[in-house]
């Protein structure tokens, strides 16, 4: 069993690029896969206020956060890739109608993500999703606003504040000038002026109350919103002069990436608003790491990712994105491994499509989607060569808050 296990350390110390065979001795046999929805238009029909810059917005071709048929066209390569890698592990059987169970928020973004992604992971068998009426309010997606949780206001401001840093906001604003002027010389074309930027306001963040979050508010909050525009418009595949009207390149829009990065970082991970706003998922995670069903697909936002990355301090970096930014269509991966001997374990991993995947919406091919085991630090103490035990993981995806 020792030998079996150093296999699982190595594999999960190696991070592949592709669904991880498991270690041997050991066999994947559940899975839950935590989604963000695929490429959408800015959720507001002008996307910055007046003021921000004089250009026009380019349009889009569906309503303001609307999954795009481009988006939707590169969720099914996720859903075909998985279920290849799903099938070679032997979680579904290699033919025939796979038992999945879908949660999708009521968003038409994730209700059409799930089904984009059931068409190809199971061709023909219509998978049946879970979800509210399209534009009402689930509270297992928002559990604070729907007064199931209340937040300790005192405990997530103080961890806000942790995060921020003892300089605060001007500090954090200062440490990010350089992005803030790229975003202003996008905006702008010829760089801030009195009737143009995104720094005419101080960043700031709006505390905590037991039925709200903190918001961020002022410069950063603007640039993180730029930032999301331009990946977004270059997921699409837009033409490159209506990329941030021509202003911007591929490496810049992964620079950028670092602002709505930032802006997680400091109100979405820290750990008091990520237990308390995934306490309606946690259970769904629980049963699809506990229960019967093989596969577990949550198609939520990039808050429900940066939660639960914040929720068990895991970091990724998918190309052409900063460091922990939820890319369109990515995936928290969580799987249990069950050893010979019954014992039974976890990884996680991050699934995605790089950003010039996300663009180009062709097939994948086996091993082609970006894939990274990540270590999950909670499971220091107890890990076993690597690999967290389930009862573990469990603790740390606390179901009550």
């Amino acid at each position: 069993m020792r030998r079996v296990l150093a296999s699982a350390a190595l594999a999960l110390m190696a991070g592949t690029a592709h669904a991880a065979p498991a270690p041997e001795g050991l066999t994947v046999d559940r899975v839950v896969i935590v989604m963000r929805h695929g490429v959408r238009p800015p959720t507001k029909a002008q996307p910055m206020p007046a003021g921000v810059t004089p250009e026009t917005w380019p349009s889009w071709p569906v309503e303001p956060g609307f999954l795009t048929p481009h988006g939707a066209l590169a969720v099914e390569r996720l859903g075909a890739s998985d279920s290849a890698a799903l099938r070679a592990q032997g979680v579904i059987p290699a033919k025939g109608c796979p038992t999945v169970r879908i949660v999708a928020d009521s968003d038409q973004r994730t209700i059409e993500t799930a089904k984009s992604w059931a068409k190809t992971f199971a061709p023909g068998c219509d998978l049946p999703s879970d979800h509210q009426p399209q534009g009402s309010k689930d509270p297992r997606f928002g559990p604070i606003e729907a007064g199931l949780v209340k937040l300790d206001a005192g405990l997530v401001d103080a961890a806000v504040a942790q995060g921020v840093g003892p300089g605060g906001m001007a500090a954090v604003e200062a440490a990010h000038r350089p992005l803030l002027t790229l975003a202003d010389h996008i905006l702008c074309k010829d760089g801030a002026s009195a009737s143009c930027g995104i720094g005419g306001e101080p960043s700031a963040i709006a505390p905590a109350t037991s039925a709200k979050r903190p918001k961020m508010a002022g410069a950063l909050d603007r640039a993180s919103t730029v930032a999301q525009i331009m990946l977004l418009e270059y997921g699409e595949g837009k033409p490159m002069p209506q990329v941030g009207w021509g202003r911007v390149t591929p490496a810049q829009i992964a620079q950028l990436s670092a602002l709505h990065a930032l802006e997680f970082r400091l109100l979405a991970r820290p750990y008091p608003v990520a237990s308390a706003n995934l306490s309606g998922l946690l259970p769904i995670m629980h049963e699809g790491l506990t229960g019967d069903t093989p596969v577990t697909m949550i198609s939520g936002h990039d808050t429900n990712i940066a939660n639960l990355g914040g929720l068990l301090d895991l970091h990724w970096q998918v190309p052409g994105l900063a460091q922990d930014d939820p890319a369109p269509g990515g995936a928290i991966v969580l799987e249990r491994l069950k050893a010979k001997d019954g014992k039974l374990y976890v990884r996680a991993s991050y699934r995605a499509q790089s950003l010039e995947q996300i663009r180009a919406a062709t097939p994948l091919k086996p091993g082609a989607a970006y894939r990274a085991t990540m270590a999950i630090p909670g499971c220091a103490a107890e890990q076993v060569n690597g690999l967290c035990p389930l009862d573990k993981a469990l603790t740390l995806l606390g179901a009550s808050h």
